[in-house]
């Protein structure tokens, strides 16, 4: 863990009610993707936890929902703005499991942190194809960027308005995706059919409220094969197995 000042380089609406925020500063202390940093408001006594959408060396972006006041603060915040951010936390994703092909399935905003690892596979020689839900088109967000990696997208909405209409579980009903091991980021539900239905492994980021960010509260623990674990601390990522739905 590293405590860090970013200065704020841009932050823009990419979708609805999503914003992305790039900002400049140190960032080595995040070795991979699926890792998450803690961000310092004013007014606010518990940071925020947001998850790394991508990372370059001085670079960090961020891709947020306004969901309260702490991330409704954050969408305004224009160029030359300072955060103070703990970065470096969490366990992430093992891009290394992957043999030749890797499947991502991402829900909402849980499509951000998906970016990464895309990145990672890709720059490892892996195939990647990113299966990515909605509530509808509006929301839909960082499609051109996979794509722009190289990597095969396909988008479920639940009303229909883009790709196939119903959840990510509907695509992949369909068949003719070809993987060896899979990764997972969004709504609880979603992981938990996800989990349920697809074979083979894999791993899924599990999406909780933190409050200390760092494994001393254990406001964020989850139920586990080996028994409680703290999302923050011994997550986000954990194996598909060892989680108790």
């Amino acid at each position: 863990m590293k405590e860090v000042k970013f200065t704020v380089s841009s932050n823009v609406e990419i979708a609805l009610n999503t914003w992305k925020m790039v900002l400049k500063g140190d960032t080595s202390a995040i070795k991979g993707s699926g890792q998450f940093v803690e961000i310092s408001l004013p007014g606010f006594f518990l940071r925020r936890p947001i998850s790394v959408n991508d990372a370059t060396e001085g670079t960090l972006t961020l891709v947020y929902k306004v969901v309260g006041k702490g991330t409704d603060m954050m969408s305004g915040l224009s160029e030359g703005a300072t955060l103070d951010i703990l970065t470096g936390l969490g366990h992430g994703f093992h891009p290394e499991a992957c043999a030749t092909d890797a499947l991502l399935l991402g829900g909402g905003v849980g499509t951000a942190p998906l970016y990464l690892l895309a990145r990672e596979l890709i720059a490892a020689g892996k195939a990647v194809t990113v299966v990515l839900g909605f509530n509808k088109s509006e929301e839909a967000m960082l499609v051109e960027d996979f794509k722009a990696l190289g990597a095969r997208v396909e988008i479920a909405t639940m009303d229909g308005s883009l790709g196939t209409k119903g959840f990510v579980t509907d695509i992949l009903a369909k068949g003719g995706i070809q993987y060896d091991h899979f990764y997972g980021c969004g709504p609880l539900p979603m992981l938990k059919a996800v989990c349920a239905g697809i074979e083979g492994k894999g791993e899924i980021s599990l999406e909780e409220r933190m409050g200390c960010g760092c494994g001393i509260c254990y406001g964020c623990t989850c139920h586990t094969t080996e028994g409680p674990r703290r999302v923050c601390a011994d997550g986000p990522v954990f194996d598909k197995e060892v989680i108790v739905w």
